[in-house]
């Protein structure tokens, strides 16, 4: 394929165009800003683009636009369609750039425009260390911290002491925290078969009568749709080759894909996060969003997966304490890289959130399911 998504056929000027389904306008700084939130393109424009992207609804010629506006001479049109074609306001026939457009605006079209943030907010540049050691005494400057308690100055009721409880439940609890170094030590099969049976696997079936048999998973999901998925990348588990896998939660198995993710890949992919590089297994959690999107077609549903990945991650992290292993989490991926790694489209199923484990730096780990 050519550069810039191109295909083979007509030259890129003789092409038909149309304007974009995935576009937003907004004021900034008191300029008209276009956005396309599934190229992430940011421009400012002249009003007078918006009298051409209102043309363009349908597939159409250069020449056939240039007719419509009589008042622009047609070189002038074609010099306009070209800037708006490499903004990505307006999408070329045949081009990858048209048909991811269109499948996001037919899979998406009850969560759109509300739910764009998902797109607008993908692969967004995250600082360094030291860059945030600055901007830290740049926001202390500017401002305080907003507080941590909230108190409304209402009549207060003293609550009744919380009895110390020394059980299984409290102790792992109170043990979750968040590792960002481990021992090197590899991580059994064993352990990592308890880790996704117990975040992701099926603990049973609901009968319902209007939507048959749904899951039972130890997380809640809206509606048991449980849009989630899991991709495991092993790097050092016991019994395990290294690579990347799907997990079968229906069959308990896991599922080889062909392109393997080294350890630098893995470094980029967390934009220089260290321990994300050097755990023994990271998780991949995506979304399918059909699953969700069938039976809730409002974009506040969109609010519903985010909530439930969430539900995931603590989950994740309250099995893996109670195996004696280290988990951490992380929102700063680069997100269509791991998409692209793992096969997805990032329309249909998306990258949310990564986590993941190894053996705690100087501690003994939990033996009880090796």
């Amino acid at each position: 394929m050519a550069a810039g998504g191109r295909r083979p056929g007509h030259p890129p000027a003789s092409r038909r165009v149309r304007r974009a389904r995935s576009l937003v306008l907004y004021w900034r700084d008191g300029r008209l800003t276009f956005e396309n939130y599934l190229t992430r393109s940011v421009v400012s424009a002249d009003p007078l683009a918006v009298g051409i992207l209102e043309r363009l609804e349908e597939w159409q010629t250069a020449a056939e636009l240039a007719a419509a506006l009589p008042e622009f001479a047609p070189a002038s049109v074609r010099r306009a369609i070209g800037e708006l074609a490499r903004a990505t306001l307006v999408v070329r026939e045949g081009t990858d750039v048209a048909e991811r457009d269109e499948e996001l605006a037919r899979l998406w079209r009850d969560w759109l425009p509300q739910a764009s943030f998902h797109f607008a907010t993908k692969d967004t540049p995250f600082a360094s260390p030291r860059t945030w050691a600055r901007l830290a005494k740049k926001f202390r400057a500017e401002s305080p911290q907003p507080p941590l308690y909230k108190r409304t100055g209402g009549a207060r009721t003293a609550l009744p002491a919380v009895a110390p409880v020394d059980d299984a439940f409290t102790r792992v609890l109170l043990a979750r925290k968040t590792h960002r170094e481990f021992s090197g030590e590899a991580i059994p099969l064993a352990s990592i078969s308890a880790l996704l049976h117990y975040t992701w696997g099926v603990m049973g079936y609901l009968d319902t009568a209007l939507y048959g048999k749904l899951l039972h998973k130890t997380s809640p999901s809206g509606g048991a749709r449980h849009p989630g998925e899991c991709y495991l990348v092993a790097q050092d588990v016991r019994g395990l080759r290294r690579g990347v896998y799907h997990y079968d939660a229906q069959g308990h198995a896991l599922e080889r894909l062909p392109r393997g993710v080294t350890r630098d890949q893995l470094l980029d992919y967390a934009v220089g996060q260290r321990h994300v590089a050097n755990a023994a297994a990271v998780f991949f959690l995506t979304a399918q969003f059909p699953r969700t999107m069938w039976k809730y077609r409002a974009p506040r549903a969109y609010r519903i997966v985010s909530l439930e990945t969430g539900h995931l991650g603590q989950t994740f992290c309250l099995v893996a304490t109670w195996l004696g292993l280290a988990p951490f989490t992380t929102a700063a991926c680069r997100d269509t890289a791991i998409e692209r790694a793992l096969g997805i489209d990032g329309i249909a199923e998306s990258l949310l959130y990564v986590v993941g484990v190894g053996v705690p730096k100087g501690a003994r780990r939990r033996r009880t399911s090796s």
